[in-house]
């Protein structure tokens, strides 16, 4: 990679990312030409050869983008710092909605590039993820203590209940198209509220 791309004003890098999540998004990564990315970036496309040398190096870079981003903006929100579960999945989601605000596709091509299974990034995708997810786990100190939840609740359960819905959702936001932050913000918050009057004791 080109260390000359970060010398680029902040507003250019990312239109080149945003560009990139959007084309590898919408297409495996095999299907997805360079020259879309540099189009949909406002770009030549030996220019954006110039910054990355090859499709290969770009697709990384946006992963690896992708999760250390997420890592800031969890730690810039003290997600990291809760013990309480919904606290901090409270928390979790206004970070990632930041997130989206600067990168609408970035969850998507997350989703997709877990997925891939081009041997050419498969393999690395996949240690790379490994590698953040024990470093997210090293991070997070939640509290899932039975005494703060309703008696008998199956609590890894729960909590895999919790996931699904919440990728689920932004799944099916994202593929309807035209994200709207304000209306994911409002329906998450609503969530939030459900699952406590659920699932949490009451004082």
């Amino acid at each position: 990679m080109n260390q000359k791309f970060f010398s680029l004003p902040a507003e250019k890098q990312q239109a080149i990312l945003n560009a990139g999540y959007r084309v590898f998004s919408q297409n495996a990564y095999k299907n997805s030409p360079m020259s879309e990315i540099a189009m949909a970036a406002g770009i030549s496309k030996a220019l954006l050869f110039h910054y990355f040398h090859n499709k290969k190096e770009l697709y990384l870079y946006l992963w690896e983008k992708s999760a250390e981003t997420t890592i800031e903006y969890m730690t810039r929100f003290g997600c990291y710092d809760r013990t309480d579960l919904f606290d901090a999945m409270e928390l979790g989601t206004i970070a990632k909605l930041e997130i989206m605000r600067l990168y609408p596709d970035m969850s998507n091509f997350t989703v997709k590039a877990f997925y891939e299974k081009d041997p050419e990034v498969c393999l690395e995708i996949q240690e790379s993820y490994h590698r953040h997810f024990n470093l997210k786990v090293d991070r997070v100190r939640l509290s899932l203590e039975p005494d703060q939840f309703i008696p008998g609740l199956d609590i890894p359960m729960m909590y895999k209940e919790m996931y699904w819905v919440a990728e689920g959702y932004l799944w099916e936001m994202l593929q309807a198209g035209d994200l709207d932050i304000d209306r994911v913000e409002k329906d998450f918050r609503k969530l939030m509220a459900f699952w406590k009057n659920i699932y949490k004791r009451k004082e």
